[in-house]
This record gives structure tokens, C-alpha cells and sequence, in this order.
């Protein structure tokens, strides 16, 4: 795989990629009953398909690691990332089927998710070290942890002096001192910190921040929901709160992946931590206007300002980096 020098990524996204399988049903059945749904809707998902397409829609040059199966489901999640101008060429195809999320939702909006890896589960070391000219192209490298942890390792251990690494740990799993260390940030939100912590985790956003710190990545964002973010770094300072601007939540579906996409994207343009996250909830909160993964996020265009200047807004993927 050769990636010339002047193709530079602004964003790698390594992970997973699966179809979403929904069905609507007035309740959810009980072991041994038969209920009747709705019609069947595919949407594409996979926390490393949301993040690309997050990305490339908002005008980053992007590229999705990742592993389909030779299927319908895998041509359709080629399809959508190639729709959102994301760079397929690190898709590898075949392996095991494509990974699937079975997802049944009822009145209320509760859902219940089974999850088959398929293909997400094959994405292997081995894969990674295919792809150096990929990963040595890339300012920012984002990663989750919906594909193998040893796989999550390698990343890790490929990273050039000039890469940044964004890790969220989603599904939470413990992480090994090496890989924490190298994160720059780690992002999560409150189940995600208090996985991680365990007991130790305080009260507090700020306290949470702090002992993430304290386990060794370089910088720790905590994802707030409708009340933003807080950044903390160890090259100093105290935490920073974000605050997100106001909306009517339609549907939260996916807006994490959004954010970090955005966080990642602006942190390679050359954005301070604060700088970078105040632009990535404003794209959460115009993620959650929406239904839908992939269908609400939005264009460079359609990220509220809420009272924060956006750099370059709009259209910041035409504004060069300062």
C-alpha cells in the first residue's frame, strides 16, 4: 500500500465497522416468545465507521483501517464511506462475515443490542503491520475498542514521532500501561471513566480526570453529554470545562463517535485540547438533532456556533490550519 508523501491523512480511523439490524417492537420478548417488529432497517455503524464518516463529512481528508466481510453488508458500509468521501483503501475484505448489530427498540426508545463481530474480530496485528505506509501518512490516528485488544496494541506500538493517537476505550477493557501511554487523549465518557476506575473513581468530572491521568495517557478528555466536555492535560494547568450549546436531543445515537472524530481531526490541524473540543461538542450537539448513527452527522456547515466562534465556520475545512 503506497501513500506518497503529499497524500498525507488528516485522520486514520482503526476499527470496527459493522450493519446495523433494526427492528421496532411494542415490547421486547421474553425467553421462548415470538413478538412481531417492524419492518427491518440496515444502517451502516461500528464505532470505527462512524468516526470516518463523522470526519470526512466535516471536510477531513480521512481513511478507514478496518475489516468486512465479502458480503451485502460489508459493500454496503464500502458504500457509505466512499458516499461521505472517506479513503477505503485500508478496508480489507473477507475473513468471517461482516460484523452485525442486532438491535431491537421499543416505545420508549430503550434498545436491546446484540453484537457478532464477524470480520471486526480478524482485524489482526498482522493487519496493521501491512498498513505502515497508511499509519506512517496519518497526522491523527483514532482507535476503540470494538476490534481486538492485541490489534489496539499494535496501533499503538506503530505510532511515528509526528502521529497522534486518540484512543476511546468503547467497549470498556482494561489497557496496558504501554498503549495508555501513548494516548494523547484518552477520550470517555462517565461509564467509560468509571470502567476504568473502578472504585477510585471520585465524585467529580475534575476528579475523574485527574486519576485517568494518574493510569498515564499524555491527556484526558471526560464527554459530558448535554453538559459538554472537560479537558485535562499533563503538560499542565487545571481541567477545562467545554460547554455544549443547547439542543433539542432527537437522538443520541452515535454523537460520541462524532465528537471524537471531530476532537481528533482538529488536534491534527493543530488546535490546543480546549480549542479542539469546543468544536467537537458543538458537532456532538448537532449529531443528536438527528435520527439515526451516520444519516445526523453534519457538514462543516451545519455545526451550531452556540456562542462560540468556530474556527474558519463556516466551512472550517476550507480554512487552513493556523
Amino acid at each position: 500500500m503506497h501513500v506518497n508523501d503529499h497524500d498525507r491523512y488528516d485522520l486514520l480511523v482503526v476499527g470496527s465497522a459493522n450493519a446495523d439490524l433494526v427492528v421496532g417492537v411494542e415490547r421486547r420478548p421474553a425467553p421462548g416468545e415470538t413478538v412481531l417488529g417492524s419492518d427491518l432497517a440496515v444502517h451502516p455503524g461500528g464505532k470505527g465507521g462512524n468516526q470516518a464518516v463523522a470526519a470526512a463529512r466535516l471536510g477531513a481528508r480521512t481513511a478507514l483501517l478496518a475489516r468486512v466481510g465479502d458480503d451485502a453488508h460489508g459493500r454496503l458500509l464500502l458504500e457509505s464511506q466512499r458516499a461521505a468521501g472517506v479513503d477505503t483503501t485500508g478496508v480489507l475484505v473477507g475473513g468471517a462475515p461482516t460484523g452485525v448489530a442486532l438491535i431491537t427498540v421499543d416505545p420508549s426508545g430503550d434498545n436491546s443490542i446484540v453484537v457478532s463481530p464477524g470480520a471486526n474480530a480478524r482485524l489482526a496485528p498482522e493487519d496493521i503491520r501491512a498498513a505502515g505506509a497508511l499509519l506512517g501518512a496519518a497526522r491523527v490516528v483514532s482507535v476503540q475498542l470494538e476490534i481486538p485488544l492485541e490489534t489496539v496494541a499494535e496501533v499503538a506500538g506503530a505510532m511515528s514521532p509526528g502521529t497522534r493517537l486518540v484512543l476511546n476505550p468503547s467497549p470498556p477493557a482494561p489497557l496496558p500501561a504501554h498503549v495508555l501511554a501513548v494516548c494523547d487523549p484518552l477520550v470517555v465518557n462517565e461509564h467509560e471513566a468509571r470502567s476504568m476506575l473502578g472504585g477510585a473513581a471520585g465524585a467529580t468530572p475534575e476528579e475523574w480526570a485527574r486519576a485517568l491521568l494518574g493510569l498515564g495517557p499524555r491527556s484526558v478528555v471526560v464527554t459530558l453529554g448535554a453538559a459538554g466536555a472537560l479537558v485535562a492535560d499533563t503538560r499542565g494547568g487545571d481541567a477545562v470545562r467545554v460547554p455544549s450549546p443547547q439542543v433539542e436531543a432527537v437522538d443520541t445515537t452515535g454523537a460520541g463517535d462524532a465528537f471524537t472524530a471531530a476532537l481528533a481531526w482538529r488536534l491534527g490541524r493543530g488546535e490546543g485540547l480546549a480549542e479542539a473540543a469546543a468544536f467537537a461538542v458543538r458537532v456532538g450537539a448537532a449529531a443528536v438533532t438527528r435520527r439515526g448513527a451516520q444519516a445526523s452527522f453534519p457538514t462543516a456547515e451545519e455545526v451550531p456556533v452556540g456562542g462560540v466562534p468556530a474556527a474558519g465556520f463556516p466551512g472550517a475545512e476550507e480554512t487552513p490550519a493556523p
